[in-house]
């Protein structure tokens, strides 16, 4: 079958995770004691971001593909094109987190707080790029940018599906919009993950943060593009996606596991060499306060699945690449997880007022303004004892929220892929990729 339908069990279904999310997002803001109801805010800005990623990545892909006249993938491009135009929705769901910056009914960010950048003078030496007036604009800008070329792409493929292409005009164009866009789309993607996400450890930064993050979408991605095809397939679509297609996102998601490793360490080895204070803070709350959020991203997104797909066979067998695809679409979100709850838990943890002028100023300070001990300092004042529910590890609301933007995602996507054929009938590589073989 080739056109797609939304079935009412299917809508049923996906409403039904949509609202277990709304609730748990409710609930995580109705049970957070805390000034802030930093569990509420991070919460929703984690999966906003998550998944407005994976339609970044998937518009990126889609250009990059056809300017470098890939073929493999015209099977189920479908499924990359109904991913990108999630975009739109990201967007409408960046407002609230924009609207609470200038609003101040949310402390996700502490150059947010004007007090607190004049009296700090990193804060104040990144004012000129972490402040409202940009984070707003920046958003929705570039935002706004990526979804403009999504949506180009996809009334392109679908005019080249309704009319025919024999003079290749359509992809023609498709490749003129590409050569702007990915120049755009690599430079603009760092702007903002280093605000959306990196900038909530204010006086910490990586040149590597934006890489690492890409990174971690892209796997991501793969992961629910290889879900989503197997799920389709099950459904009697997308016939024309072989076991070779499956076999090579096998391969990427190996290939690219294997790169996200190579840049969590690089990133990791630097910093630990270097030894520079304001960027060591951020492995060291990570691995001594939060080690399950630490060694568990390291054992879901590489440990787990590098030995999983580490065999060639493994990567041929659906069973196999179904687990390997939950565990890594789950991982990278756990792996935002980790990049975004300790920091806002720090942030909101140095403002209450047992923590205010010892936390702050750092160990180092607190050891010489009050005679403690570098240890005693860590330990009860720098990183309190104590399991934190939310930070600490994800609990059910955390996984309720998730599921519910899953569900979000869904219902979206089902609903643009019954606009157009699944199999793009006139593309210019659809023979390359009906006889598409594994080497």
């Amino acid at each position: 079958m080739n056109q797609f339908i939304f079935e009412k069990r299917q809508k049923n279904f996906l409403l039904g995770f949509i609202g277990i999310g709304i609730i748990c997002l409710v609930s995580s803001y109705v049970m957070d004691e805390g000034v802030f109801h930093m569990r509420f805010w991070t919460n929703y800005l984690h999966n906003t971001v998550y998944f407005m990623g994976i339609a970044f990545i998937c518009t990126f892909i889609l250009y990059a593909k056809t300017l470098t006249y890939s073929g493999w993938h015209v099977a189920f491009k479908r499924v990359w094109e109904a991913f990108s135009l999630f975009l739109i929705v990201a967007i409408i769901l960046m407002i609230p987190i924009i609207a609470g910056i200038w609003g101040h009914f949310h402390h996700l960010y502490h150059w947010a707080d004007e007090a607190a950048v004049k009296s700090d003078a990193v804060l104040t030496g990144k004012s000129s790029f972490l402040n409202p007036v940009w984070y707003t604009v920046g958003t929705l800008a570039i935002a706004g940018t990526w979804y403009f070329f999504a949506r180009k792409f996809r009334s392109l493929s679908i005019a080249e599906d309704e009319q025919g292409d024999e003079t290749y005009s359509f992809h023609k164009k498709m490749k003129k919009f590409a050569g702007p866009f990915l120049p755009i789309a690599a430079f603009s993607s760092a702007a903002v993950i280093w605000q959306w996400v990196m900038s909530l450890d204010a006086h910490w930064y990586s040149t590597m943060y934006a890489w690492y993050s890409t990174a971690s979408w892209w796997v991501g991605a793969l992961a629910l593009t290889t879900l989503t095809i197997i799920y389709l397939k099950s459904k009697g679509y997308l016939e024309v996606v072989t076991q070779n297609h499956l076999h090579d996102l096998g391969k990427y998601m190996f290939a690219f596991t294997i790169f996200w490793t190579y840049l969590w360490f690089s990133q990791y080895m630097l910093i630990w060499y270097a030894n520079i204070g304001e960027e060591t803070t951020y492995f060291h709350l990570r691995l001594f306060k939060f080690p399950v959020l630490y060694y568990g991203n390291l054992i879901l997104n590489f440990v787990l699945p590098f030995l999983i797909l580490m065999r060639n066979d493994t990567k041929r067998k659906t069973g196999t690449l179904v687990l390997t695809s939950i565990i890594l679409f789950f991982g990278h979100w756990f792996d935002f997880f980790q990049m975004i709850k300790p920091g806002t838990w720090m942030s909101e943890y140095n403002h209450t007022p047992h923590a205010a002028g010892k936390v702050a100023g750092g160990v180092a300070q607190a050891v010489a303004e009050h005679g403690e001990t570098a240890s005693t300092v860590v330990n009860t004042r720098w990183y309190p004892p104590g399991f934190i529910d939310g930070v600490s590890f994800p609990g059910f609301l955390e996984l309720g929220v998730f599921l519910g933007f899953l569900g979000l995602f869904f219902y979206f996507v089902f609903s643009q892929l019954e606009k157009a054929s699944l199999v793009p009938k006139h593309d210019p590589y659809l023979q390359e990729t009906l006889h598409h073989h594994v080497s």
